[in-house]
């Protein structure tokens, strides 16, 4: 049974829907904060059109989603982290004993009563779509009980502020906003991210890569701007669905047989395994005649590192080393 302090924040949060309502909200979390002079410090940043408070650093943080648990986890800040939800694999083995005593609050999107009852003071999301009146409450709702919150920014949809492109650049501005409002030294991390990166050889034989997360009848692929399509431009192999965009897409298996691509990148996730994605490719009359796929030519990668974060580049570095290994011919 929820605590009374769930109750409290519960009755103030209805309490306030009518202000809400009738200022718009528009004034305090939608306006893009003005710039500050050059001689002080910026006091908010703007984080996919919401103003978020550049104040005391958090100290009971809830992550949605696994990009956020790690990029906490890699600034050396699990010591925030009250509890996580919505996680899309394991924790890297790196990690994984900093993160061994987070309770897990929700397997997917936690209730507004779930959220309320841990009693948090920032919530670090990995998609806008985590922040609704279904799911764990509206942003503006949530900053009016002191709860600040934010979203990735490379996963924004908001117009303006979506990246065109997925750069590494994008992905460093995102740690940067972190430790900012956390207070953390982020060096080490960029320093980290920047030498593995460099250390990553581009594959120079102009093979192509259908990045396959999920779908039988329809497939749903890594498209042109996101994660994918920066991996693969990490490692040297041209994108089969470049030309989509989006970050992932649904696509057509006439256009992936058309291409017949080198190699397949496959999404590794407890709801649609790798082998069943295999499968899916093996048992279709049409797809079975794909070159990769007569020659099982497939590269894994976990769901969570197809996301935009610190496993980026990661997951590059991994399938840079898978692919060195596979029998081209």
């Amino acid at each position: 049974m929820p605590e009374p302090k769930f109750f409290a924040r519960a009755i103030a949060l209805v309490a306030l829907a009518p202000a809400l309502v009738l200022s718009g909200c528009a004034a305090s979390t939608i306006t893009p904060a003005s710039s500050p002079s050059p001689s002080s410090p910026a006091s908010s940043l703007d984080n996919c059109g919401v103003i978020v408070p550049i104040a005391a650093p958090p100290e009971r943080v809830i992550t949605i989603k696994s990009t956020s648990t790690a990029m906490l986890l890699a600034l050396g800040l699990q010591d925030r982290i009250i509890g996580t939800a919505f996680q899309d694999g394991p924790v890297p083995a790196k990690w994984a004993d900093a993160a061994a005593d987070i309770p897990v609050l929700a397997d997917k999107v936690p209730s507004q009563e779930v959220v309320l009852d841990a009693n948090p003071d920032f919530i670090y999301a990995g998609w806008e779509s985590n922040f609704s009146a279904d799911g764990a409450g509206d942003r503006a709702d949530l900053a009016a009980l002191g709860i600040r919150t934010y979203v990735s920014a490379a996963a924004c949809k908001e117009a303006g502020y979506q990246p065109r492109q997925l750069t590494f650049d994008d992905i460093d501005h995102e740690i940067g906003e972190i430790a900012t409002l956390f207070g953390a030294d982020d060096s080490a991390l960029l320093a980290a991210q920047h030498a593995t990166l460099a250390s990553i050889d581009k594959d120079q034989r102009g093979l192509t890569a259908l990045w396959f997360s999920s779908g039988s009848d329809i497939p749903f692929v890594g498209a042109g701007i996101g994660a994918p399509q920066l991996i693969l431009d990490t490692i040297g192999v041209h994108n089969i669905a470049a030309d989509v965009k989006d970050t992932w897409s649904s696509y057509n298996w006439e256009s992936v047989i058309a291409a017949n691509p080198d190699v397949i990148v496959i999404v590794n996730a407890s709801w649609s395994t790798t082998e069943k994605k295999i499968g899916v490719l093996e048992s279709n009359p049409a797809t079975a005649k794909l070159d990769a796929v007569k020659n099982r030519r497939y590269l894994i990668v976990p769901f969570a590192a197809g996301e935009a974060g610190v496993l980026t580049v990661d997951a590059a570095a991994d399938l840079a080393a898978q692919l060195r290994k596979l029998d081209l011919g």
